[in-house]
């Protein structure tokens, strides 16, 4: 599943065992996600270098449908991250895209659990909301893009008929 504002790759079961076989994968974590974003400010690391955020998410009941960070309550989540250069070439990038006048930088996510709003809040928790997020950035992160920079490029799972490993890629242009 993806939020309401992330656009990118799905996958629809046709049939009630194929749909148990593909919740089971993703459930088990054997299914591989991944996302691309443009993200609030520059975050200080090495660029193509992975980083790990392990925050624990529940659902924000009075304030539904938010997610936050609850070391006591919260069900684990993981996610990792890096940042990608200015300029390099990158197959979840589409050739030309939107890119915010504001501070911003492009980053590539791997999320290992997918707790609803998992990614957005990580990135959040660090000091880098995803670009256009009306629910966890400020009026200037709202004012970047007309709407969540955030992007399901890549997803490979087993064919839940073959067993055979299937992937797919879409490149994202954010509106560019």
């Amino acid at each position: 599943r993806l939020d309401m504002g992330t656009s990118g790759l799905l996958v629809m079961a046709r049939g009630l065992q194929a749909q148990r076989h593909l919740q089971r994968q993703f459930a088990q974590r054997q299914a591989e996600k991944g996302y691309i974003a443009i993200v609030q400010g520059q975050p200080v690391a090495e660029p193509m270098q992975w980083h790990t955020i392990d925050a624990p998410l529940i659902v924000d009941w009075p304030n539904r449908p938010r997610s936050i960070i609850d070391t006591t309550h919260g069900k684990p989540s993981r996610t990792c991250w890096r940042i990608v250069p200015a300029g390099a070439q990158h197959p979840g990038l589409a050739a030309h895209f939107y890119r915010p006048d504001a501070p911003h930088a492009l980053v590539e996510l791997a999320p290992e659990t997918g707790r609803s709003h998992q990614i957005r809040v990580h990135m959040q928790s660090i000091g880098h909301a995803v670009a256009g997020d009306n629910l966890y950035g400020d009026t200037a992160n709202q004012h970047m893009a007309p709407r969540l920079l955030l992007h399901a490029w890549f997803l490979g799972l087993l064919h839940p008929l073959t067993g055979q490993w299937v992937q797919w890629q879409c490149p994202a242009d954010f509106g560019g």
